[in-house]
């Protein structure tokens, strides 16, 4: 009888801004119940997770955003007024080329791709070859934060989440037979909307620092920029509600947008699933995290894991049936 061949595993890592750390933690937490990916894609901070996955620097990546403090991440936000963004991503894509290399996609130990939408048709675009870091910096340009990437005359290219946050589609079209997918936008409807607690005394000096030396400038743009910075360091998903009178109970500019990505990634992302369900499906719950909280990687990465424990009986018949399949020899009719 001839050898059955093993089934493909498929990770989908889906987009989430700062809670895509917890993607860190279920991939630990499957290694060590022997889960192994054959292939893994991603959406938007999902891509870039799977890029230091399948490049074989998750460790030092890890090592990286977990050292992040809100100051660290001030000091990455190239901030300016025009380009399509707040942001244009520069200094953060220099930083994660430092940790995770910038190879050709085709050259990875395995395979990879990750999902980016054509801002002109609102086509779903799916990276599967050239470099790495474009490949990840055109999969997480959020809108209103993040610039356009630009991948041609013709074709600029923003945030896979707003097609496809959890790409099923795309690992099936890889040959995944089995997909383990990775929801981050799970419980998130309203969480703009509402105080969380969070200690915040400890950086509030350093972010008062830096805002007194930008207002030592003497032009408003810098006096501006200043107030961004300092909010981004105190709360990215609020700092537009800080330069508003205190007492106003209503929620500033940034608020409303965080707050709409949620609720517009939840609702597209229930479409998709529903007609292309995942065999596995991981959902962290993330709702304490902010949008831009990339200071918090510990309690993500925990909760990552913990999303996986949760999920340990069907997790445990798939590494089960890897198992049987790594015991069985092949023999001839």
């Amino acid at each position: 009888m001839a050898e059955r061949k093993k089934a493909s595993i498929a990770l989908v890592l889906g987009s989430g801004a700062a809670r895509g750390w917890a993607h860190i933690g279920v991939i630990h937490e499957l290694a060590e119940r022997g889960i192994i990916p054959d292939m893994v894609v991603g959406s938007s901070v999902g891509a870039v997770v799977a890029g230091a996955y399948a490049s074989g620097n998750l460790d030092q990546f890890e090592d990286w955003i977990s050292s992040l403090g809100r100051v660290d991440i001030i000091r990455l936000l190239d901030a300016k007024m025009t380009g399509g963004g707040f942001l244009q991503g520069k200094s953060l894509m220099s930083a994660i080329e430092k940790r995770i290399g910038n190879p050709r996609i085709e050259d990875l130990p395995i395979p990879y791709a990750c999902v980016a939408t054509e801002l002109g048709t609102g086509r779903e675009v799916w990276l599967r070859e050239g470099s790495l870091l474009d490949a990840c910096r055109a999969s997480i340009a959020l809108p209103g934060m993040f610039a356009p990437s630009r991948f041609s005359d013709d074709q600029l290219l923003v945030d896979g989440g707003l097609v496809n946050p959890v790409p099923v589609s795309l690992a099936r079209a890889m040959g995944g037979d089995i997909v383990i997918a990775v929801n981050l936008n799970g419980d998130l409807i309203g969480r703009h909307f509402f105080v969380h607690e969070r200690d915040e005394s400890a950086s509030d000096e350093e972010s008062e620092r830096l805002l007194l030396e930008y207002e030592e400038k003497d032009t408003v743009v810098a006096k501006w920029a200043a107030k961004m910075k300092a909010g981004f360091g105190i709360r990215l998903d609020s700092y537009i509600s800080s330069l508003r009178r205190k007492e106003s109970p209503d929620p500033g500019l940034f608020d409303v947008m965080a707050g709409s990505i949620d609720i517009m990634q939840d609702r597209i992302t229930r479409s998709r699933m529903a007609g292309e369900p995942p065999d596995v499906h991981i959902t962290p719950k993330l709702s304490h995290v902010g949008l831009m909280d990339f200071d918090r990687a510990a309690e993500s990465i925990r909760e990552g894991r913990d999303a996986i424990r949760r999920q340990h009986l069907e997790l445990e018949k798939l590494a089960g049936f890897n198992r049987a399949h790594d015991k069985q020899k092949p023999s001839r009719d």
